[in-house]
């Protein structure tokens, strides 16, 4: 049996085992609900729906492939974004086959499989973490680089229980050489089919900056050839993804290539739910709002709110609000402090920033004030996860790949603020963002807001 095939057994073992979990679930809330034990026909119906759905909203995704590198946050969004549809799944059915169903039975029933399947898979995730550590189900690899994939080296030496073993790194720098030919074995290009035939390599890693299209290639069919994965940094994903179809606008056929986010489902999907968060958190934070503008108003003179107007979608301006944190003048000050910026590229960032209330060092330190963007995502100016929407200003002296990052509607949160924010510099900040984009999924949506709350409540904010 071939490695995919073993993967797709344990999948469908897992599936199997999760609904399994999920039947039992649903037939004991049905008895501590009804005191009975023999499920009525209304009830069986509903059974007989999760049991047809559960195993495609699973696979769909891919809740039961087990990751060596996932954080739970990753998992959890999953389960999150799988409990949601579930709902509105069942739900429906049972509108549409007019089944008598108690109001809050689907509610309790999804929230307690919910709780227990992510707390399962938690755990099978910790028993593989554990065998790897110990040296079992190992993979060996080879890492195709330059100078800088010392960080990347430094990850995989460090997490054990991904199971990764480093067999032999791949550069012409000499630089590698210097600092890693005491650690492991390194070759040459031109030696590595030699190398990948020679030796038990289960995984490629290409980690170089740019996209050598030949070499790819060449890789893709060596490996291929070879049975063994190739795996390319995402550093390349934007040239890499660029998908190629016919378009055809009326009868003119057009070859189009495109590496954004389609106009698909999914995005409407995300449009829909900007929406409703956005409208559930202006309705639940109302107070929090009164009190910041209140005590905005006590500490010193100006506005409640900022604006200014940022570039959005493709470059369109629009008005962004935010609670105001600096005092009345800052904007005519800044010029004054250009000398302190301590970020790099056009960007202008300073970590005590003299022109900062007392109030706006509280509001900022918990992100209180980034709160009325709400409004601009109500509005469709922004969306919940998206690139931070920048200043005219900056975008001007944006090199051409960085205005890539205009693509996709600007957001209240995006990678790089749950990856160190000020930390970052301006150069990394733009290829998170472009990472985003690239590899945009609801999942990975759900995943940053997540991380975005636990940011929040560290009082991580600058």
């Amino acid at each position: 049996m071939t490695s995919n095939s073993q993967k797709s057994l344990k999948n469908n073992i897992l599936v199997f085992f999760d609904v399994l979990v999920t039947c039992l679930i649903f037939w004991l809330l049905y008895r501590f609900a009804s005191g009975s034990w023999k499920i009525s026909k209304d009830y069986l119906t509903l059974l007989f729906c999760t049991i047809a759905l559960w195993p495609y909203l699973l696979k769909r995704l891919d809740i039961t492939k087990i990751y060596k590198t996932n954080p739970h946050s990753f998992i959890l969004g999953r389960y999150m974004l799988a409990m949601i549809c579930g709902l509105l799944g069942l739900v429906f059915l049972a509108f549409i086959l007019k089944l008598n169903i108690q109001r809050f039975f689907i509610i309790e029933f999804l929230c307690v499989d919910f709780a227990i399947l992510y707390i399962l898979i938690i755990a099978i995730y910790h028993i593989a973490k554990s065998q790897r550590q110990k040296g079992l189900y190992t993979s060996n690899i080879f890492i195709i680089g330059d100078k800088n994939i010392g960080a990347f080296i430094h990850k995989i030496e460090t997490n054990s229980y991904w199971g990764y073993k480093i067999k032999g790194l791949v550069s012409e720098n000499p630089e590698i050489f210097e600092k890693y030919h005491d650690q492991y074995n390194i070759y040459n290009l031109s030696e590595l089919k030699e190398k990948l035939i020679a030796e038990p390599i289960d995984e490629v890693f290409y980690c170089l900056p740019t996209l050598d299209s030949k070499l790819i290639s060449d890789l893709v069919y060596i490996c291929l050839e070879l049975g063994i994965t190739l795996r390319v940094s995402s550093q390349v994903l934007s040239l890499a993804s660029a998908k190629a179809k016919v378009y055809y606008l009326g009868e003119t056929p057009f070859f189009t290539f495109q590496n954004t986010p389609k106009q698909s489902l999914d995005i409407l999907y995300k449009t829909i739910l900007d929406k409703v968060f956005s409208l559930f958190a202006i309705i639940a934070l109302s107070p929090v709002f009164l009190i910041v503008a209140i005590a905005i108003k006590l500490d010193s003179k100006g506005p409640v709110f900022f604006k200014q107007t940022r570039s959005g979608l493709r470059g369109r301006t629009f008005t962004l609000y935010k609670f105001r944190s600096m005092c009345e003048n800052a904007e005519e000050l800044k010029e004054s402090l250009m000398d302190e910026n301590e970020q790099e590229g056009p960007v202008f960032k300073i970590k005590n920033d003299k022109r900062i209330t007392r109030v706006g060092h509280f509001i900022r330190k918990t992100s209180i004030d980034e709160l009325p963007q709400f409004f601009n995502v109500l509005k469709g100016d922004m969306s919940i996860v998206g690139p931070r929407p920048p200043l005219p200003s900056e975008v001007k002296e944006y090199k051409p790949w960085q205005t890539r990052k205009l693509s996709m509607k600007p957001g209240l949160t995006c990678i790089w603020q749950v990856s160190g924010r000020n930390n970052i510099p301006f150069e990394q900040w733009m290829k998170l963002d472009l990472q985003y984009i690239d590899t945009w999924s609801l999942s990975l949506d759900l995943m940053i807001i997540l991380k975005t709350i636990r940011v929040i409540i560290q009082h991580e904010g600058q």
